[in-house]
């Protein structure tokens, strides 16, 4: 059913055409796409998935330590739960029938720029999605995750004050029993100001970052100046449920032109919110 939605076999495209454009798509993607890199997969679902569960974990103390078994172990559980839609990411390209009658007729091989393109530009919304959210559909990113921890952010031109403030963040999940490993993801200014030497040390400051984020530290475009955000990693925290993993489909020609979509459909899932912790810039204050 989904081949017949996807018209792939109407397309005037060979099947190595496809193939290189399958694969284009995928690398391009996967090269740029930061929030995959440290959360964990959950799926894909079926093309056909509109909703998912969503929980918030119950029962998330210590476990306990007994001879015989018979204390209450408290056990994790949902204690809400509710649906999340499964958004579509697309992004649409053309392929010109007078392009594919030079490729057909020259052996020049298709140019497929256009559907890298297309690609770059989904992995972009997917990672904005994950990291910002969407508030006009109702989707929470890390950054507005309700219920995460947060610590004031410092400034970072002073040496020193970015692996401060990232030390700050890990004792503040740590503290909240949240025990890692630990990912970063920074806007690319302040990427760029741990790219410096440490104190005295001769190591550049990232390099003592990573030290305590050994999950990875990244930076992404998609984030606003002087954003940042250190997250607990592992399923049990939160997970980006696939329905349809990146794939492209035929739309059909269009004035004897071809449009194609570029499209994944996806949710980023939050199930203990309070393992995120963001470095928040201070509000000023009124009056």
């Amino acid at each position: 059913m989904l081949e017949q939605n996807l018209l792939r076999n109407e397309a005037p495209l060979t099947e190595d055409e496809w193939k290189v454009i399958d694969e284009t798509v995928v690398r391009v993607a996967t090269k740029q796409l930061v929030g995959r890199r440290f959360i964990d997969v959950f799926g894909p679902l079926g093309a056909g998935a509109q909703a998912i569960q969503q929980d918030i974990f119950a029962g998330v103390d210590v476990g306990e330590i007994s001879l015989l078994g018979e204390e209450d172990a408290h056990p994790v559980h949902a204690e809400t739960r509710s649906f999340l839609p499964v958004p579509m990411i697309y992004k649409d390209f053309w392929i010109y029938w007078r392009d594919l009658e030079t490729a057909k007729n020259c052996g020049s091989g298709l140019d497929i720029s256009a559907a890298a393109g297309a690609a770059a530009f989904v992995a972009q919304a997917e990672d904005k999605l994950i990291l910002n959210g969407q508030e006009k559909l109702g989707f929470e990113g890390l950054l507005n995750a309700k219920w995460r921890n947060s610590v004031p952010l410092l400034n970072w031109d002073e040496p020193g004050a970015a692996f401060q403030n990232i030390v700050d963040a890990h004792k503040k999940l740590v503290d909240a029993s949240y025990y890692g490993p630990f990912a970063l993801v920074t806007s690319p200014d302040l990427y760029a100001k741990m790219e410096r030497v440490y104190d005295n040390t001769g190591v550049l400051e990232i390099v003592q970052v990573r030290e305590l984020m050994t999950a990875g530290v990244y930076q992404t475009p998609v984030l606003p100046d002087n954003s940042a955000v250190v997250v607990s990693t592992g399923p049990e925290n939160l997970d980006i449920a696939i329905a349809q993993d990146l794939i492209t489909a035929y739309l059909g020609p269009d004035k004897m032109n071809h449009p194609f979509r570029v499209f994944e459909t996806l949710v980023l899932r939050i199930k203990r919110p309070e393992s995120i912790c963001t470095l928040d810039v201070a509000k000023p204050k009124k009056g």
